[in-house]
């Protein structure tokens, strides 16, 4: 039975009151029916893996393809799709809160706004802009009601300032903001996360894991509430391409095709 977006929604919101679940990232809609097929109960779109799938590198999207994108991908599975909806688009909160209403509209349970600029120079946005862009994504999405969860991301990590005091401030303050979900993409010592954990207690906290690392269980164990993989899937799907083309380029031969997974299986799954 195909779920409305009122159900799934609210299937996503129920996710988060306990335990610890793995929320994997498929690139494109075949991918999002696969993970859906293998029992996971909820996704995550990956920027990077969306982007790599329409030829352009993470970061340079725009919001009409992100949008069609998540449309396309919330119509496909009967289950909750949470959106990496990077920095909203935009810088001003106006008009991240202009976004992030067409964002809620895709049929989206959950959507995280980032807080880096792009800018090596000056990674982050200032303090204060940061936390106004998560109230105003916070006010848009309530508009309507629509129960969709709101993840206030800190990239600080991912941009070299790793400074776990800094990171904590800034979720604290994004909590306070109205975030539903916390997220630090970067951490990975256990004493970091457990410290981001019980700094914004009650409150979720998602962890990235895109390496060999911290299994589900002792994730669990540290308190987080869910795990999400970024374009690790979209990389292993183009390690698999690039490693099949390499031979076909360089050597002319077609060894690689016997790791193929069977054309018969997928169109079973898809059927």
């Amino acid at each position: 039975m195909l779920l409305t977006t009122a159900d799934k929604r609210a299937a996503f919101k129920k996710l988060h009151e306990s335990g610890c679940f793995i929320i994997p990232n498929p690139f494109d809609v075949g991918s999002g029916r696969a993970l859906q097929h293998l029992g996971f109960k909820a996704l995550a779109s990956t920027s990077a893996g969306f982007a790599w799938t329409i030829g352009r590198a993470d970061n340079r999207v725009t919001v009409d393809d992100v949008c069609t994108h998540l449309t396309a991908l919330c119509a496909a599975v009967d289950i909750p799709v949470n959106a990496d909806y990077e920095g909203g688009f935009a810088v001003e909160p106006d008009s991240v809160a202009a976004n992030v209403a067409r964002g809620v509209k895709t049929g989206v349970a959950g959507l995280s706004i980032e807080d880096s600029t792009g800018d090596a120079a000056k990674p982050l946005f200032d303090f204060t802009l940061a936390v106004e862009r998560i109230k105003a994504a916070r006010k848009a999405i309530d508009a309507d009601n629509s129960g969709v969860l709101l993840t206030g991301r800190c990239e600080a990590f991912l941009w070299g300032q790793q400074d776990i005091k800094l990171v904590i401030e800034r979720l604290q303050a994004y909590s306070n903001a109205g975030a539903d979900v916390l997220y630090a993409p970067g951490i990975k010592t256990k004493d970091d996360i457990a410290a981001v954990v019980k700094a914004v207690a009650p409150k979720p906290v998602n962890l990235l894991i895109g390496a060999p690392g911290l299994s589900l269980q002792e994730a669990g164990d540290l308190g987080v509430r869910r795990i999400s993989v970024g374009g690790s899937l979209a990389r292993m799907a183009w390690a698999g391409v690039m490693k099949a083309a390499k031979e076909m380029a360089e050597k002319g031969t077609f060894t690689e095709f016997a790791n193929g997974y069977p054309g018969g299986e997928l169109n079973k799954m898809f059927k």
